[in-house]
């Protein structure tokens, strides 16, 4: 069976689906864009969907505001299986060091997908972080950062896993950015998926089935 125009149009769906639903709260349908055995890497978060879906309601629930803006998509396929790739902006306001401020991150959505009994649902979704920056929502203020602690995180997303770490998370080190070792491996690991590989990664640091939930703050 040939990857299709129809089939491009459903990908793009369901990534759009993710953000808007995600964002929205609205966690029924969030669920159905994913399969059961659907696999998230976040800044704060590795773990299976069912475990993602949660930890993001409660900390919805909890007042904490992570949104999502999409931009260009392509994806590619091979009969029932595709990757695509998606411009996006993920933008989370908090308060660090007593000031709040707004950090946006700039990067590309990079999903695993398959289609199972005529249903394409999302796999795996690892992010890749291109770069980022902090603004204080009041620009006569502005946070007082530890340049230390800031130049330990990657450059891609460093200000987004400061914000994070400020609010009490974990935050995975050595994700994939533009450029390097990490997004070299994810690349590869897309091409092995469209090839038939019985999983969607496998030697990407981490995938390794265990779910790593991280504290909402």
């Amino acid at each position: 069976m040939s990857y299709s125009d129809s089939d491009r149009a459903e990908v793009r769906r369901l990534v759009e689906d993710w953000a808007l639903f995600r964002d929205a709260g609205d966690w029924e349908s969030f669920a159905d864009v994913w399969h059961d055995d659907g696999w998230m890497t976040a800044t704060w978060f590795q773990g299976a969907a069912a475990d993602f879906i949660a930890a993001s309601r409660q900390a919805f629930d909890s007042g904490v505001r992570i949104l999502h803006f999409l931009g260009g998509h392509t994806s590619r396929g091979r009969g029932d299986r595709a990757v695509a790739q998606t411009k996006m902006t993920i933008t989370q306001r908090a308060e660090v060091h007593g000031v709040t401020v707004d950090v946006t991150c700039t990067g590309r959505f990079y999903d695993f997908l398959e289609r199972r009994d005529g249903r394409w649902g999302i796999v795996r979704r690892q992010p890749i972080y291109e770069t980022d920056r902090l603004d204080p929502v009041r620009p006569a203020t502005a946070p007082a950062l530890d340049v230390d602690r800031l130049a330990a995180y990657p450059e891609g997303y460093r200000h987004l896993a400061y914000l994070q770490s400020c609010l009490g998370h974990q935050v995975l080190n050595g994700l994939p950015g533009l450029r390097g070792p990490a997004v070299e491996l994810l690349y590869t690991e897309g091409t092995h998926w469209l090839a038939g590989a019985t999983k969607p990664g496998g030697t990407f640091a981490g995938f390794d089935g265990a779910t790593r939930g991280i504290p909402q703050g």
